[in-house]
């Protein structure tokens, strides 16, 4: 007789990842999406960057507006404060809320490349993230999601970009993204919608034709 086989295949440990990852919906960008999300990001730090004001190198200025890279955006996260509703589920200890390294900076939001590989790197940040009640969204984009995000804070891959929580055009941009407000569009999409607009001198221009 032939042995029997196992009804139950064996279990893969990505598969919790991978749903979680599937049941976020509208907070996975890729393709055209993601582009035009990256470009908005782009335009509010050069913007911020102009406001600010600030003479610091680049990358130093990146590093106070962002926070970059598993290792610092799981730091970060911990020294959060859970939620006060979650704080006695056996899956948060009681040391984590009582924390005496609790830090006063704050996440907006966690931009996480979903190609990374091994896919453990990131799955902690889910739950920590979930706890803090700060929402995360999904870079997905064949493989080079985190070299997406890289270009984003001028190194060359990061699998985890933390946005600080601070009163910046950045900030304010991510606030619409995750409330459903914000118009994401290319910048050829923006720079031909600003060219089909007739400018000020042409409308008065037309007005002058009429009166005469």
């Amino acid at each position: 007789m032939p042995g029997r086989t196992s009804d139950k295949a064996p279990k893969n440990p990505c598969n919790d990842l991978n749903s979680s990852y599937a049941s976020q919906g509208k907070n996975c960008y890729e393709g055209e999406r993601l582009t035009n999300l990256l470009q908005s990001i782009r335009r509010e730090i050069e913007s911020t960057r102009h406001l600010d004001g600030s003479s610091l190198p680049e990358k130093i200025w990146l590093k106070q507006q962002f926070s970059i890279g598993v290792n610092d955006v799981t730091r970060v996260l911990e020294r959060m404060t859970p939620c006060s509703e979650l704080g006695s589920s056996p899956q948060l200890p009681s040391t984590i809320c009582r924390n005496p390294r609790v830090s006063t900076v704050k996440l907006k939001a966690v931009l996480v490349a979903s190609d990374c590989n091994p896919r453990w790197l990131t799955k902690h940040l889910l739950g920590l993230a979930s706890s803090r009640k700060v929402p995360v969204i999904f870079v997905k984009d064949d493989k080079e999601g985190s070299l997406r995000l890289g270009e984003l804070v001028k190194l060359k891959t990061a699998l985890a970009v933390g946005i600080k929580a601070k009163e910046n055009n950045i900030n304010k941009l991510f606030d619409e993204i995750l409330h459903g407000n914000a118009t994401i569009e290319s910048d050829w999409s923006n720079s031909a919608r600003i060219a089909d607009k007739p400018s000020s001198v042409q409308v008065s221009d037309r007005k002058g034709e009429l009166q005469s």
